[in-house]
């Protein structure tokens, strides 16, 4: 599979700067299933070019990852289009060859990342299962771009055999380099449809992420997204929900004149987010040194407070040994120095034993777990955290129920007048008195002051989407 991206801009050789590559070097970096290689095929100041060429192994691809199951005939899984086709093991190199770049970082040219340039890009094989031509051109075009496409027949020396799914893209836009590698990230999945990996939650924070500024204007954002998440209709509707800012009468009009307003719309965090930065924000206020995050799951804690340089220990806690993988993937574990391995530590343990790993933090986060839990399981929860563990500060997250009423598809998925709950494996939601009760009975039987805010936007009836209890032992 070949992935090139051209630029005239003068001079072009400016595209090095942007993407974090020199031209004179070839570049290799490793993904799940081969290596991924970077080049510059032509580097010239009135034209350059890079390239990534995807070098994927069969064999790798059925040990190391989840989606490649055999479904047609015996040999499906060795034998398939993946290592020659643009699909997420592309988007994967993309993400950790161009990172960077996506994000809009260019420490040399900070002025050039925000500028359009004229782009040309060539996917050498695309493959379009459902919704062929048609389909490429309604994701594209609407962003901009010129499109080319030229398909592949199944074979040239059967010609009556007919076309295949397969084409080969080409694109021409002045566009900032960073908003072209997020329509690439987000739209080849959504094209192909057939990811190499788990999809579940961490999957829409990736796609609100690539897709801000852009996907929400989108005329086929919807196609886009249920594609992106392989028609989950559970994760569509939340992100469409996410996306749109949607609970029902609680958000306020935007002033289409109103400059400072729409811009702080565009910036405007998923709950998700809001809610991590918030919990990073707590730990830092109260001078925590050590931290724990129990029920760490895929560890978007975990990325966050790796990144604050007061925090010399961190833990990840989780009783999911698939998800502790998924955490170390997403922590780029295996490509980590030995210094930075050193002050954080992974393991697998439960919230309902005792457990001497827990013990000795400064801090503990503990971040929409207990709804996760039986209630009346929650009296070994309390002890092994606060009797045993005993960590001088414990923040506390859990969704308020009484917010629920204001998610159309919660209503939806009720039938009734009566939210249901946000997801299927929460055991029970507490509306704010009853987190609050909660919060004190356990705060006074172990010695512990407890306080409670919100994250989220405030409605004036329900509150906050999501409720805080923050626990200081010996204050």
């Amino acid at each position: 599979m070949l992935l090139t991206i051209s630029t005239t801009h003068s001079p072009a050789t400016d595209l090095g700067y942007l993407l974090h590559k020199h031209p004179d070097r070839l570049q290799s970096i490793d993904l799940s299933a081969g290596k991924a290689h970077i080049f510059y095929p032509e580097s010239s100041a009135e034209r350059t070019t890079i390239a990534m060429l995807l070098d994927l192994d069969s064999i790798e691809m059925v040990r190391g990852t989840r989606n490649l199951k055999a479904s047609g005939f015996s040999l499906q899984q060795y034998v398939n289009d993946r290592p020659y086709v643009a699909s997420s093991f592309l988007t994967v190199a993309i993400s950790k060859a161009f990172g960077s770049a996506m994000n809009g970082n260019c420490a040399d040219r900070p002025a050039l990342a925000k500028t359009a340039i004229p782009l040309e890009v060539t996917l050498s094989v695309l493959p379009a299962p459902k919704g062929g031509e048609i389909l490429i051109r309604k994701f594209f075009e609407p962003l901009g771009y010129e499109v080319e496409l030229t398909r592949h027949v199944l074979d040239e020396r059967f010609p009556e055999w007919g076309d295949s799914k397969y084409f080969t893209l080409s694109l021409k836009a002045k566009v900032r380099l960073s908003e072209l590698l997020c329509h690439l990230y987000v739209l080849i999945p959504a094209i192909d449809t057939d990811k190499h990996y788990f999809v579940g939650d961490s999957e829409i924070e990736k796609l609100l992420e690539k897709g801000e500024g852009w996907l929400k204007g989108h005329p086929e954002k919807e196609q886009i997204i249920k594609r992106y998440l392989k028609n989950l209709g559970s994760l569509s509707k939340r992100t469409l929900a996410m996306m749109d800012l949607d609970p029902v009468g609680s958000e306020e009009k935007v002033d289409e004149g109103n400059e400072v307003e729409k811009d702080r719309h565009r910036k405007r965090k998923t709950l998700h987010n809001q809610r991590l930065d918030y919990v990073v924000d707590i730990l830092k206020e109260n001078k925590v040194g050590s931290i724990i995050d129990l029920g760490c799951g895929e560890g978007k804690l975990l990325r966050k407070l790796i990144k604050v340089s007061q925090f010399t220990k961190i833990s990840g806690m989780d009783v999911s040994y698939s998800e502790l993988l998924k955490a170390q993937e997403r922590l780029h574990w295996n490509e980590m120095s030995p210094r930075a391995k050193k002050g954080l530590d992974l393991f697998q343990g439960s919230l309902m034993y005792r457990d001497t790993r827990i013990a000795n933090f400064d801090g503990a986060a503990i971040v929409e777990v207990i709804e996760h839990m039986d209630e009346n399981r929650l009296s070994s929860f309390e002890r092994v955290v606060f009797e045993y563990a005993k960590p001088r500060v414990v923040v506390i997250t859990t969704p308020n129920q009484e917010y629920n009423v204001l998610y159309a598809f919660l209503k939806e998925k009720d039938g009734g007048e009566k939210a249901a709950m946000r997801h299927k494996d929460h055991r029970f939601e507490w509306t704010r008195d009853e987190f609050e009760k909660w919060a004190n009975k356990v705060a006074s039987a172990h010695g512990y002051s407890v306080s409670f805010s919100g994250v989220g936007e405030v409605h004036e009836e329900h509150g906050s989407p999501c409720q805080v209890g923050v626990f200081s032992y010996g204050n």
